[in-house]
């Protein structure tokens, strides 16, 4: 066990300020994520440095479109989650049984990224808040060595644990599901409110974190297109037109197996509404042979990043910009 960070005493319980839950834990109790536990009125991660999934991802995967296209990512996790949704793909990570993982320290993390040649590390397959410690040593490390960090998250954290971490982030993408329908949070995921989730967003541009947003659209209950279009009206309001936004297709898994795979027309309906509204960059991330795999220049319309699903066919960028008529794309190289 390591103890925790972003906590206080309240009388004999303790009150965790890393997730957006902040839950009050009593001696000998775990939070609403099992991986933090009040032991001696002490709050400690129980899952620090235990890895369960490590691998070599392209960084589309994650997805990131924008961020440093074509490069590779370390992708490392551990167990544990703030959500519990009935359609998780990685149940068996987020809805563990026993604790379990190799053990690792930061400096092992870097030395692998290092002697791999490998320039980003993203926390990832599970929610990354959950072994926030863990990754906040990492991350420290990572900038001495120009090694970037990405985390892919569900964005229920809090302002303060945005505020320790940021500085050490490069970029987020944040996961919705049903485009952060409140009520479908509340059904399916057991998340009481879905505004922590956007004064997260705000948080993460505040710090300058580079931002990415995906959206996962289930048939017959998660894909009403009025709020895929409030999604993106907000993006466009509060962060930025030019924000990747990728629409992901649903997958039967876990408990909603039962529940049909997204239709592409679907989720080309929602890139094409998502586009008249004004974002430059709405995708279709993981369902292949789209015209929303590629990035293109919003001034002319030339393809400037040829995408084969998460794979990169042709970049033809003159650094961020289009080769064609110079207009600014809003992309790190």
């Amino acid at each position: 066990m390591q103890e925790a960070m972003l906590w206080l005493k309240e009388g004999k319980k303790i009150r965790c300020e890393l997730c957006a839950r902040r839950c009050l834990i009593p001696e000998g109790g775990e939070g609403f994520c099992r991986v933090r536990l009040n032991k001696n009125n002490v709050l400690y991660s129980l899952n620090y440095g235990k890895i369960v999934s490590m691998d070599l991802d392209p960084i589309e995967k994650k997805p990131l479109y924008h961020f440093y296209p074509g490069s590779s990512t370390l992708s490392i996790s551990s167990f544990g989650c703030n959500f519990k949704c009935q359609f998780c793909i990685n149940w068996e990570l987020s809805h563990f049984k026993k604790i379990t993982g190799k053990e690792y320290t930061p400096e092992d993390i870097i030395k692998i990224a290092n002697d791999k040649g490998i320039k980003i590390i993203a926390y990832t397959y599970s929610e990354p808040t959950m072994f926030f410690e863990f990754a906040y040593r990492v991350s420290r490390i990572a900038k001495r060595y120009n090694i970037k960090n990405v985390f892919v998250t569900n964005g229920y954290m809090t302002s303060e644990a945005i505020k320790k971490i940021g500085k050490y982030l490069d970029a987020v993408t944040v996961d919705f599901k049903a485009s952060g329908n409140p009520e479908f949070y509340k059904k399916y995921m057991e998340v009481p409110d879905v505004q922590p989730i956007f004064d997260a967003l705000k948080n993460f541009n505040k710090h300058r974190v580079f931002i990415e947003v995906s959206n996962l659209i289930i048939p017959m209950i998660g894909d009403n297109p009025d709020d895929n279009k409030k999604l993106v009206e907000w993006i466009i309001e509060n962060l930025d037109s030019s924000i990747p936004y990728h629409l992901l297709g649903f997958q039967p898994s876990y408990c909603m197996t039962n529940v049909p795979a997204t239709n592409l027309d679907v989720l080309e309906q929602f890139a094409s509404d998502a586009k008249t509204i004004g974002l430059r960059y709405p995708y279709i991330g993981n369902i292949w042979g789209s015209k929303f795999e590629n990035t293109y220049c919003y001034n002319c319309g030339q393809t400037v990043i040829e995408r084969t699903g998460i794979f990169i066919n042709d970049i033809s960028l003159d650094k961020d910009r289009c080769p064609n008529c110079g207009f600014k794309i809003n992309v790190i190289r």
